[in-house]
């Protein structure tokens, strides 16, 4: 796992040890990236259940003021160590996903969702998100998971989905019917 591009370009991060955890691979990650490429300096990430940070600090590395959030203490204290690798900082939250979503008082322009794929936590997180308007004008939640889906969740919309290798990147945006 490494930093595919921006400022720490090449860099390579911790991971865990062994299959449990299931970081988003490269070459999906940079796939995705390069669709944001030109929104992503100076935009607002939060990386939701976000094991070792590489997502967010790919983000952060481009220009992004990020928030990495998970239920993990193991995560937690890994994301830190790639912090201090790359000599940055951002906010990094031990808390649960749906919580978090709960409490936080700030919108964002982008939203990473990757939730263990047997969960239930992407749809719950989603549906919080447009609840919560927590995405800012033109703002993205992008969700992944092993499957294309294009469900409906109050106050966002299916944008697209894209496949790359396993992952299923699912893209919501802010819903044009708001009354």
């Amino acid at each position: 796992m490494r930093i595919i591009s921006g400022k720490h370009r090449g860099r390579v991060l911790l991971s865990f040890d062994g299959d449990r955890i299931r970081p988003t691979a490269d070459r999906a990650k940079e796939a995705i990236f390069n669709i944001y490429k030109e929104r992503i300096p100076n935009s607002r990430f939060l990386d939701l259940c976000s094991g070792s940070g590489g997502v967010g600090l790919e983000a952060l590395s481009r220009g992004a003021s990020v928030t990495l959030c998970d239920n993990s203490r193991e995560s937690v204290a890994l994301a830190k160590k790639n912090l201090a690798l790359l000599k940055e900082n951002c906010e990094v939250v031990l808390k649960d996903a749906l919580e978090y979503l709960c409490t936080v008082k700030e919108r964002f322009d982008f939203i990473f969702i990757d939730p263990p794929y047997s969960s239930e936590v992407g749809k719950k997180a989603l549906a919080e998100i447009g609840k919560r308007r927590l995405l800012k004008d033109g703002g993205v939640a992008i969700y992944e998971r092993d499957r294309a889906e294009n469900d409906e969740y109050e106050g966002l919309k299916f944008i697209f989905s894209r496949k790359y290798g396993k992952a299923v990147f699912n893209i919501y945006g802010v819903s044009d019917h708001e009354g």
